[in-house]
């Protein structure tokens, strides 16, 4: 292979190469990639869900289902704007569905530190509650109302994160 003004380095082909080497996917595109599978997998669980539930004829097992297939569809729409907005980051594009970014916080930023600061305090507070009713609860409906204040003590706690998050973001803005 006869050189020409460009050096070696600046090659795209090595010799006796007739078309590039395969790239590797980037680590986000292999994110995306676990993404979309997740996103695939939780559409078939939603779908088998929804099929149990409607085929069962006791009113408990829908109502638990219904929880279920609740907190499925808002996992499924998460990982789809998770998607989309790695996607478009990949693709240098901006769709609809993408998770938005903090715009400008402007003169409102002291008073949603505030109100951030106080819905945590009140969040804590309820985890708090719902522990000592945890107790109350044990032995009512073969341990129902226990699993459901369970649920909403780990609701609760997802919400102290979500909202710590929000503050420190809105801190640093």
């Amino acid at each position: 292979m006869e050189k020409g003004p460009l050096t070696d380095e600046f090659m795209i082909y090595g010799e006796g190469m007739s078309k590039a080497p395969e790239q590797e996917d980037s680590e986000a595109e292999r994110l995306l990639k676990e993404f979309e599978s997740h996103d695939s997998q939780e559409n078939v669980f939603i779908g088998s869900y929804k099929e149990i539930a409607a085929k069962s004829n006791d009113p408990l097992i829908k109502f638990l289902l219904q929880l279920i297939i609740s907190d499925e569809e808002r996992h499924h729409a998460v990982m789809h704007a998770m998607a989309a907005s790695l996607r478009a980051s990949i693709n240098w594009s901006n769709p609809e569905n993408a998770i938005p970014t903090m715009g400008e916080v402007g003169a409102e930023k002291d008073e949603l530190i505030k109100l951030t600061s106080e819905f945590l305090k009140l969040e804590k507070d309820s985890i708090k509650e719902s522990k000592k009713l945890l107790k109350t609860t044990e032995g009512y409906y073969q341990g129902l109302f226990s699993l459901l204040v369970n649920t909403m003590i780990r609701d609760s706690e997802k919400h102290v994160v979500i909202l710590d998050f929000l503050r420190k973001r809105l801190k640093a803005a």
